[in-house]
């Protein structure tokens, strides 16, 4: 290999489909890849994943590997059913930082556990805009003040257990309400908006230590009009770089996404996140060989055009290789003494007990809780069932999808009437359609799963915080009257 392609195989990381490696991902490992990203498709068993993890370190024993764990509503170990922890929503409304760091250490020593690196963990995003339609619950809440000592308790948490925390999605991808996987979102901040609401939790993030910052596809015109955040060197070179004065590694968010794949192409918008000052490109969970080569492809004509200065090429693929240097040097120190990161010295976390922490009987009319008979849910779209949940609870519980009914009189009357929700507020349809329904079903209870930022009326109203397994079970238990 050149000297070229050694710099470009540090600065990319690509995914991959399957549970074992491709043929084409242990060549590259041994060329001198030097990071992978793994999804839910490459997970199946806590085991299953330790043996991936180590084969693609025989390969390349430097490798980075990453993942999304963030507990709550998103998580790839636990993909499967759900994450065994509440998300930052529920730890935010609890606001205790040492629960929160006991929590993301119990997450993190799950991820050393499988083998991971780099977890891209925790978002730092106020989420100040409550029909977001991508942060939501996986913000700790709306005040930044609040934000950014849970996002500090988050970085020391997960660097306890030993995996490297990244906080994101940088400047912040809380007041929007458009999803940058599927376009382009506008933040109408200007600098001293994003002074006072947005930063403060990636300074906090960096003040306690974080390796990494992950920058997001948002369009800031105040920062720069004519560039999304990731391809923007105002972004990262004046804001992170020069305001913050962040160090580390520069992540971008998956260059797949639609919000800048869709105005520059995968090839063109990876280029143009490395000149800007990215220093590691996450590619895409669907990456092949043939993108791939691809994306090397375009860098190496990038470089010799000078459209991707040679220098700042080798200062991303510098910082790339520091960062996997000291992530090799805390692995081996973590495989020295096995039980550092454990987080029983904290006294243990019980997932589904801070979730029955977090649950909050919003509203209550006298009689309306707990039920006294099997119910009937209604459900939003949701990542997990709570009528499965109450049917362990309450056999005889039944279900139908929200979208489905229009109507009180479609109901079975002699029922008590459960509306589970997620975030109702993102979804105008869901509004309308539930606050007809409790017209007609004042009874009826309502369980938020999500930001509980609209009272739609009925009997009761609750508020888990967050749609993660545990959190869904214990919103069953308060309706069951088990708690």
């Amino acid at each position: 290999m050149s000297e070229l392609d050694e710099l470009i195989a540090r600065v990319l990381q690509p995914g991959f489909t399957g549970t074992t490696a491709p043929d084409w991902v242990r060549r590259r490992l041994a060329d001198g890849l030097g990071s992978l990203i793994l999804f839910g498709r490459n997970v199946e068993t806590p085991e299953q994943v330790r043996a991936l993890t180590d084969s693609l370190r025989a390969e390349n024993p430097d490798v980075v590997i990453a993942i999304d764990e963030e507990a709550g509503d998103v998580t790839r170990l636990e993909h499967a059913d759900g994450s065994s922890y509440p998300g930052n929503l529920a730890l935010g409304a609890l606001d205790d930082v040492r629960l929160t760091e006991a929590v993301l250490r119990a997450v993190g020593a799950r991820a050393r556990a499988a083998g991971v690196d780099l977890d891209y963990a925790p978002v730092a995003d106020v989420n100040s805009e409550p029909r977001n339609p991508v942060i939501g619950a996986r913000s700790f809440g709306a005040d930044p003040e609040l934000v950014a000592r849970h996002v500090a308790a988050a970085v020391r948490g997960l660097h306890a257990a030993g995996v490297a925390a990244c906080a994101k999605h940088f400047p912040g991808h809380g007041d929007t309400t458009v999803d940058s996987h599927f376009g382009l979102p506008t933040v109408p901040a200007s600098r001293a908006d994003l002074e006072r609401v947005t930063l403060p939790p990636f300074r906090a993030a960096v003040a306690a230590g974080a390796r990494a910052v992950m920058v997001a596809h948002l369009l800031i015109p105040d920062l720069d009009p004519d560039h999304p955040a990731s391809v923007s060197s105002a972004v990262i070179g004046t804001l992170l770089r020069d305001s913050l004065a962040f160090e580390g590694l520069a992540v971008s968010d998956g260059i797949g996404m639609a919000a800048v794949r869709e105005r520059y192409g995968l090839t063109g918008a990876t280029v143009r996140a490395l000149a800007a000052g990215i220093d590691l490109v996450c590619v895409d969970h669907v990456t092949t060989d043939a993108d791939t080569a691809e994306l090397e492809a375009a860098i190496t004509a990038a470089v010799r055009d000078g459209s991707l200065p040679e220098a700042r090429l080798v200062e991303a693929a510098r910082r790339a290789t520091e960062f996997a240097a000291w992530r090799r040097e805390v692995r081996e120190a973590f495989a020295e003494s096995p039980s550092a990161g454990d987080p029983g010295d904290l006294g243990g976390i019980d997932g589904l007990a801070v979730a029955r922490c977090a649950v909050r009987v919003l509203r209550s009319a006298p009689g309306a809780l707990p039920l006294t008979q099997p119910p009937h849910v209604l459900e939003a779209a949701l990542p997990r069932s709570l009528a499965d949940r109450l049917t362990e609870l309450l056999p005889g519980t039944t279900r139908a999808p929200l979208s489905e009914v229009s109507d009180a009189t479609e109901l079975p009357s002699e029922r008590p009437l459960v509306i589970a929700v997620r975030g109702i507020q993102r979804t105008p349809e869901d509004v309308e359609r539930v606050i007809a329904l409790v017209k007609e079903r004042p009874d009826a209870v309502v369980v938020e799963l999500g930001v509980p930022h609209l009272d739609p009326g009925g009997a009761a109203w609750i508020a888990t915080y967050g749609a993660s397994k545990v959190s869904v079970r214990a919103a069953a238990e308060v309706l069951a009257g088990r708690r």
